[in-house]
C-alpha cells in the first residue's frame, strides 16, 4: 500500500515539473500530471536501461531527472497526437 502511495506522489511531482518545463501546467490537472509522471518515469527508465529492465526500487536524483525527461517526452507525444498548442 505504501508503495502505491509513493508511486502516486513521485508521479505527481515528476509530472508537475515536466508540465512546467513543457509549458502545459495551466492546461493539465492533477490526474494528468500523475499519469504523465508515472508513464514518463517508466518510459525514461526503459530508455535509459536500453530496454533490459523495467523499473527500479531506488528513488534518487538521477531517477527523478530520468522521470522528468520521460514525462516531457510523453507530454510532447500527447500534444502531437491531440494537436493542442500552448500560448507562448
Amino acid at each position: 500500500m505504501i508503495n502505491l502511495l509513493v508511486t502516486i506522489l513521485a508521479g505527481a511531482l515528476i509530472g508537475w515539473i515536466a508540465s512546467m518545463i513543457m509549458k502545459t501546467n495551466a492546461s493539465m490537472g492533477a490526474i494528468a500530471n500523475i499519469a504523465a509522471g508515472i508513464v514518463g518515469a517508466a518510459l525514461g527508465g526503459f530508455i535509459v536501461s536500453g530496454g533490459r529492465s523495467f523499473g527500479s526500487a531506488d528513488f534518487n536524483i538521477m531517477s527523478l531527472i530520468v522521470g522528468i525527461i520521460g514525462a516531457c517526452i510523453v507530454i510532447f507525444i500527447v500534444k502531437l497526437l491531440t494537436g493542442k498548442r500552448t500560448a507562448v
